[in-house]
């Protein structure tokens, strides 16, 4: 048995550690991806960001992005100068389809003693009734809910069925919901960077500069190797 003074501990700081997740193709990984993960820590007062690129994902079809092996090597040039930063290449050991719902339960049974925040694009969180099996989502994790350019969210319950609203609380001066399960969904504003994967593949395949939308070291990966060309 835990002494009484570590347990009275765990009862002051019930989490280990507060991990934020961000996902996606990242195909490629971009700026406005590292200026949102490092926006939501230092708002969040969170310890480590964890980016998982989609290995499958449900909502392309595979000549739609570039390998998984080039997509993990530009995710870990990205972010090897930020120590908060983590790399996983969860969903391809994980195998089949990426969906969100089998990558947050997986990273639940990981990180048992942590508390974990699933980062969303406010324009994701729009569409999120199409997800696959998503409320169970809000029963996993937090939710923070990032403003993307042109989808601001006044009420988090808009994008939600009314069958579900029963489910949560909503603080508007906070503009925080608090689902049933105890975990919450948040919503943070301002933080919008009109930056995009697809238009920057398109400058790649006409030989444009890339400077100042990537970090160096992915703009220089792409370039050596002629990828998207």
């Amino acid at each position: 048995m835990k002494p009484d003074a570590e347990i009275a501990e765990k009862r002051r700081f019930p989490y280990d550690m507060k991990i934020g997740i961000i996902g996606g193709t990242f195909n490629p990984i971009h700026i406005a991806h590292l200026r949102i993960a490092e926006e939501v820590r230092d708002r969040l007062g969170l310890e480590k960001i964890i980016f998982i690129p989609a290995a499958r994902p449900p909502h392309k079809e595979p000549g739609d992005y570039l390998s998984f092996t080039h997509r993990l090597a530009m995710v870990e040039l990205a972010i090897a100068d930020n120590p908060a930063f983590i790399a996983s290449s969860l969903e391809e050991t994980m195998g089949g389809t990426s969906y969100s719902v089998h990558t947050l339960t997986e990273l639940r049974s990981l990180y048992p003693g942590d508390e974990l925040y699933f980062i969303v694009g406010s324009d994701s969180f729009r569409d999120i009734s199409s997800w696959y099996r998503y409320p169970e989502l809000f029963s996993l994790c937090n939710l923070a809910v990032v403003e993307r350019p042109g989808v601001e969210i006044a009420d988090l319950t808009s994008p939600l069925p009314v069958a579900m609203s029963a489910e949560f609380c909503y603080d508007f001066a906070a503009q925080r919901l608090t689902h049933r399960s105890g975990f919450s969904v948040c919503y943070l504003a301002g933080i919008p960077l009109a930056i995009s994967s697809s238009e920057i593949r398109r400058l790649a395949r006409s030989g444009h500069s890339l400077r100042y939308l990537l970090p160096e070291r992915v703009a220089g990966y792409i370039e050596e190797r002629r990828i998207y060309r």
